[in-house]
């Protein structure tokens, strides 16, 4: 069993590597990215600055909160977003090649896990700093503000990688339903919108209204970028960061169990066309 459990971690740990190193070729894309996420991000708090100046207490985050969590929004948005590049899985369904992947040695939950993760870690790392070293080059109230002691880096370290893994965990149930429609289209939009709009991709969630807010903080959206976002502006310090990793822990193992099982299921029979 030991040999067993040696033998897939070197095998995940080879296809993370090889897909993480195929992403980086990509360098023109790369740039690209990176000034499309200072531009949107400076647009951004221009909105925002604009809308403080109208009444700086009207608001339940601070004006530095505010504008910290849309720089990091930013340079971060690749980890935490649901509906990502994986359009190998997306034609492996569509073509009949899942059926290689069925016969790999290797469980296929574990295998799209990786592939998927690889593909959002490779790009946030070219991502994340650049955008994050330009917004901390800005003058105030323009610029972000990091975190200021070790263990609010560390809260937003472990909130981070535990979000990041309840985002890949989301998208696994996106691929799995895959199994039982013709095309992608309409669930990649249906989960692209909802997810990004209830994990606070488009306002943070402390601007929902009470009521929304009440049912959406207890969403598994809430367990994506929302938290370490929050943690990472200092919005949720001390107790309540630790309470919040609690709860994306919670939502991590409750996904993983269900894509699991799901998955289970759907390959129980695979019909691929042609043959």
């Amino acid at each position: 069993m030991k040999i067993n459990m040696n033998t897939n971690c070197k095998m995940y740990f080879s296809l993370f590597r090889i897909r993480f190193n195929f992403n980086l070729q990509y360098r023109a894309v790369v740039l690209g990215v990176i000034i499309k996420g200072f531009f949107w991000s400076l647009m951004e708090v221009l909105g925002y600055l604009a809308l403080y100046r109208t009444n700086l207490t009207a608001f339940p985050m601070e004006l530095s909160q505010t504008v910290s969590y849309v720089w990091a929004h930013q340079s971060f948005i690749v980890l935490f977003t649901v509906v990502f590049a994986d359009g190998e899985i997306y034609s492996s369904i569509r073509s009949g090649a899942v059926a290689c992947d069925l016969a790999r040695p290797a469980g296929l939950y574990g295998w799209w896990f990786c592939q998927s993760a690889s593909n959002r870690l490779s790009f946030a790392l070219v991502n994340c700093l650049p955008v994050l070293l330009l917004g901390m080059l800005l003058p105030k109230p323009y610029g972000l503000t990091l975190p200021t002691s070790p263990t609010q880096w560390i809260l937003f370290t472990l909130s981070a990688m535990t979000a990041f893994g309840v985002t890949v965990a989301f998208a696994m149930l996106m691929y799995v339903s895959l199994f039982y429609l013709v095309s992608q289209r309409g669930i990649q939009m249906m989960v692209r919108l909802t997810s990004i709009f209830f994990s606070g991709g488009i306002i943070p969630l402390p601007f929902f209204p009470e009521p929304v807010l009440r049912i959406v903080q207890w969403l598994p959206f809430a367990a994506m970028q929302n938290m370490p976002l929050q943690i990472f502006c200092g919005r949720m310090m001390g107790s309540d960061a630790v309470g919040g990793i609690c709860f994306q822990l919670f939502w991590l193992a409750i996904l993983v169990l269900t894509g699991r099982a799901a998955m289970a299921q759907a390959t129980k029979k695979v019909i691929i066309n042609g043959g």
